[in-house]
């Protein structure tokens, strides 16, 4: 291990010191009172009230039917969300919006079942019975509407829909040279796609959609074909319209369904692994920058089109973002900052603590630039014991309005409702970024967390994680 991890200090002064240390710029709120204060402050959003601070983050299991429908895992873990206390749930996990953008053959989508209302039904309602069996609430649920474009897997190998030519990727996605680009017209029935299912999700009852926009999917994708064509490629107009008009049609179309965008805002040079040391570094070929790259030099942020994608948004009536950097397939320790990789990836190249950072410096430059949108910060797992701390500092300091958690939700979905409750911490809940979750579907299997979880630690599906990894580390 080559960076002390969160978990390994003792005292909050130690972890503060190791925190201050890579960025003097950030603290911690000390108080536990005070953490459970901030945190449990109230937010007005679409004419509700969220009764505190926290978000949680899609999560994937890679569990529904072969017909895109949940399974009593895929409800097991909505009802999880409802359990945590936490006031908002973002999107609950990527449902895809025509079955040729799933990501993997157990993606919850449309088109393919004839009841997926019935689904939906079910996933909202699974929530809800978890905040009445904790005593809470009801949060404020979205749906994240995705194509996954060039990450589209519905089969099982590689499908993919590619929005513009990246040589890298085409490579690393299975792209072959004669693989056609999505067309303007296929990217406006794409578009329609996603105004359908966000009148399902409105019929349903949820409360708001989460048009996707990160991670290296297709609107992702989008907005950094700057060598793509037509209405939209190239001039950065061209490249956020498509996004652009899908949040204007569903609000159209939907006039009390709240439009929300989890965004990608910002990205670096691809990274591999290097073959020797198994650390992750930048690959030595030239790509074209990412969105939210800087031209000259891709290892570092540039923040203006993004931030005019933002008031691009908010002028569409956009109130809610979601932030969060670059892409699992190319750039995964900045993406989910952990300390150990899946078992195909690659060590981390910095401190994962400084990739945390990462995150809450973006969200806050986007919360100073733009006050009155509502922003979700990602990140916050990695930071284990001390995650009430900082994300009481970043909240009580005006730097972002939610803190979301992902994985923790996994091993420990009642964290917030202890923080709130004001009890200490569960340690032996805690997630430790293993990357089980992640190591698990990358090769067929359902995402869950089979260290701490004893559904999945007890699982057959365990036995055959082992033995995969046992055969990477060969």
């Amino acid at each position: 291990m080559r960076f002390r991890t969160p978990g390994q200090h003792r005292t909050l002064d130690a972890f503060r010191e190791h925190l201050r240390g890579i960025d003097p710029e950030f603290d911690v709120e000390r108080e536990p009172e005070a953490c459970r204060a901030r945190l449990a402050r109230p937010f007005v959003l679409g004419g509700r009230t969220l009764r505190n601070r926290f978000a949680v983050q899609p999560m994937e299991g890679w569990d529904g039917t072969p017909d895109g429908l949940p399974t009593e895992r895929t409800l097991r873990r909505w009802r999880n969300f409802g359990r945590s206390g936490a006031a908002l749930v973002w999107g609950g996990e990527a449902f895809a919006v025509r079955p040729d953008g799933r990501a993997n053959p157990n993606q919850l989508c449309a088109g393919l079942a004839p009841d997926v209302e019935g689904g939906l039904r079910a996933l909202l309602a699974a929530v809800r019975e978890g905040a009445a069996e904790s005593g809470g609430a009801p949060p404020f649920v979205g749906l994240q509407l995705t194509h996954s474009g060039r990450w589209s897997r519905p089969h099982g190998q590689p499908v993919p829909r590619i929005a513009s030519r990246h040589a890298w990727l085409d490579a690393r996605a299975g792209v072959t040279s004669d693989a056609p680009v999505l067309s303007d017209a296929e990217l406006e029935e794409i578009a329609s796609a996603y105004v359908a299912a966000a009148r399902l999700a409105a019929r349903v009852g949820f409360d708001f959609v989460d048009v996707k926009a990160c991670h290296g999917y297709l609107l992702h994708e989008l907005l950094a074909a700057r060598e793509r064509s037509g209405r939209y490629g190239g001039a950065f107009e061209n490249r956020v319209r498509l996004l652009l008009e899908i949040a204007r049609e569903i609000r159209g179309a939907c006039p009390d369904l709240v439009v929300a965008v989890r965004l990608s805002a910002a990205d670096v040079q691809p990274h591999a692994r290097n073959l020797a040391s198994g650390i992750g570094e930048p690959i030595a070929e030239p790509v074209p920058p990412g969105f939210g790259a800087r031209a000259a030099e891709p290892r570092e942020f540039d923040l203006a089109e993004p931030f005019r994608l933002l008031g691009a948004l908010r002028s569409e009536g956009v109130p809610l973002i979601n932030v969060t950097l670059g892409s699992p397939y190319w750039c995964a320790h900045l993406q989910r900052p952990a300390t150990y990789p899946p078992s195909d990836g690659y060590l981390p190249p910095v401190d994962p603590l400084a990739s945390v950072l990462c995150h809450l410096r973006t969200v806050r430059a986007c919360k100073a630039r733009f006050p009155d949108l509502a922003f979700v910060g990602s990140g916050y797992s990695y930071l284990q014991e001390w995650l009430p701390h900082v994300a009481a500092h970043e909240v009580g300091a005006g730097h972002v309005d939610f803190v979301g958690l992902g994985r923790m939700m996994l091993s420990y979905a009642e964290l917030p409702r202890d923080v709130l409750a004001g009890r200490p911490l569960e340690r032996r809940r805690i997630c430790r970024t293993f990357s089980d979750c992640t190591t698990a579907p990358r090769n067929g299997l359902p995402s869950g967390c089979y260290p701490l979880d004893p559904e999945y630690r007890e699982s057959p599906e365990a036995v055959t994680l082992k033995e995969i990894k046992q055969g990477w580390s060969r």
